[in-house]
C-alpha cells in the first residue's frame, strides 16, 4: 500500500509502501533527479524515527523514482535563501540533512538503499551511512562539490577517508564519477545487482521478517553479480593514486600528478589534473584537510566539523565560491566560475583554519546530534 508523505504544490515528494515487516521509502522528485528538498529531509527524519520505534518494522528499503536514486541536496534553493540575506536558513537545511545522515549511520535496523541510477552528493549521504547499498549497471556516483565551491559533506569526510588507500582523497578532490562496479570495488556499495533483477530482489526483501543483517545480506547475494571493472577504471590506478593523493598539500598532489604525466602519457592523469585545476582552490584546501581529519574521527565528529565548515561557506566571509559555483554550474550554466581567491598560493593555512573554527555569532550553535545507542555505526564494507 503506497501512502503519500510530503506535499509540495500537490506533488508527493516522498512515498511510503508498507509491506508486512518492511517499509519501502521512495524519493519522488524524478524531474529534479530526486534532489533532496527541505521538506523531503524533514519527512525522511520523521519516517526513520517512526520506523525505528515500531517493533513491527524490521527493515527499510530506500529507493528513487525515475533514472536517479538522488542527485544530491537541492542547493539552488539553499543559495536562493542565502542570497535573500539569511545564511541561517541555509544552515537550517544542512543541520537537518546532517542529522538525517547521523540517524542513518547509527540506525538500529538495516537500511537497504537501491542505487539504480544517479547518486550524487547528498544521495551518497542518504545511502552510504546505511547497512546495505545495492549498485547496478546504471549507477553513477560522485561527490562533485569542489567544482561547486563547496566540499564533500554529508559525512563524506568519514566514509571517503575509509576507502582503500587514498582513493577517497582522489574521488573527493576531483569529483570523479564512479560506476556500479567501481562502487562495489571500493566499498561504497555492498552488492551489485543487475537492474533487471531488482523487482525480484524487492519481492524477496519484502517478505523479510527479521533485522538480522546476515539473513538480509544472504538474500541480496542470491541476486548479486561480481561485475568486471572497465579497462580504463581509476581503480586500476591505485598505485598512482596512493603515490600522488597521499601528499600533504594540494600543491604537492598536483605537482606529483604532473610528474607522473611527464613519465607516461595517460588520459586519466591529465583528466585528474584538469579536474583539480578547474575546482575552487579554497574548496580543494578545506576538502583535503577535512578528509584527512575524518580518518581519525567517528561519524558524529565528522558531521559536527562539516556543519561548522558549511556555515563558514554560507557566510562567505573569506570566499563566496559556493555562490559563484552554483551560478556557473546550476543557474546560468556557463560553466565558467570565477573563483576568488583564484589561485592555491593565495590561500594561507590560517585561512583554511578559519573554516574549522566555531562561528563568531552569539545565536549560532554547533550541530547538536541526538544521543544514539547503536554505536559504533556499521562499518563500510571492505574497509
Amino acid at each position: 500500500m503506497a501512502q503519500s508523505s510530503s506535499n509540495n504544490g500537490g506533488t508527493d515528494q516522498v512515498l511510503v509502501e508498507e509491506r508486512a515487516s518492511v517499509r519501502i521509502i521512495i524519493l519522488n522528485r524524478p524531474k529534479q533527479l530526486n534532489a533532496l528538498s527541505f521538506p523531503m529531509i524533514s519527512r525522511l527524519l520523521e519516517l526513520f524515527h517512526a520506523s525505528e520505534g515500531d517493533s513491527n518494522v524490521k527493515m527499510i528499503i530506500l529507493k528513487g523514482n525515475g533514472r536517479s536514486f538522488c542527485a544530491g541536496g537541492d542547493v539552488t534553493a539553499v543559495v536562493r535563501n542565502v542570497r535573500q540575506g539569511n545564511w541561517k536558513l541555509g544552515a537550517d537545511y544542512f543541520r537537518e540533512e546532517f542529522t538525517l545522515n547521523y540517524l542513518m549511520g547509527t540506525y538500529s535496523k538495516p537500511q537497504v538503499s537501491i542505487l539504480n541510477g544517479i547518486v550524487m552528493g547528498g544521495g551518497l549521504g542518504a545511502s552510504v551511512h546505511g547497512r546495505f547499498r545495492v549498485a547496478t549497471e546504471k549507477s553513477v556516483c560522485a561527490m562533485p562539490e569542489t567544482a561547486l565551491g563547496l566540499f564533500p559533506d554529508v559525512g563524506a569526510s568519514y566514509f571517503y577517508s575509509r576507502l582503500p588507500g587514498f582513493f577517497g582523497e582522489y574521488a573527493g578532490l576531483t569529483g570523479a564519477r564512479l560506476d556500479g562496479a567501481e562502487m562495489l570495488a571500493c566499498g561504497l556499495a555492498t552488492h551489485f545487482v543487475p537492474s533487471e533483477r531488482l523487482p525480484f530482489l524487492e519481492q524477496a526483501l519484502a517478505k523479510v521478517n527479521t533485522s538480522d543483517p546476515y539473513v538480509i545480506s544472504t538474500i541480496i547475494s542470491r541476486f548479486s553479480d561480481i561485475p568486471k571493472l572497465k579497462a580504463e577504471s581509476p581503480y586500476h590506478k591505485m598505485k598512482i593514486i596512493d603515490r600522488c593523493f597521499s601528499r600533504r598539500t594540494i600543491e604537492e598532489i598536483i605537482s606529483s600528478l604532473e610528474n607522473e604525466a611527464l613519465n607516461k602519457k595517460d588520459d586519466w592523469i591529465s583528466s585528474a589534473i584538469q579536474s583539480l585545476k578547474k575546482a575552487s582552490p579554497t574548496s580543494l584546501k578545506i576538502s583535503l584537510r577535512s578528509i584527512r581529519e575524518g580518518r581519525l574521527q567517528g561519524v558524529g565528529s565528522c558531521l559536527v566539523r562539516e556543519y561548522r565548515m558549511v556555515c563558514h561557506v554560507l557566510r562567505g566571509e573569506f570566499s563566496k565560491d559556493f555562490f559563484e559555483g552554483c551560478r556557473a554550474l546550476l543557474i546560468d550554466k556557463d560553466k565558467n566560475p570565477k573563483w576568488e581567491p583564484s589561485r592555491l598560493e593565495l590561500i594561507r593555512d590560517d585561512d583554511v583554519d578559519r573554516y574549522f573554527s566555531k562561528i563568531d555569532d552569539e545565536d549560532w550553535e554547533d550541530l547538536k546530534l541526538p544521543p544514539r545507542s547503536n554505536l559504533p555505526p556499521y562499518a563500510i564494507a571492505k574497509l
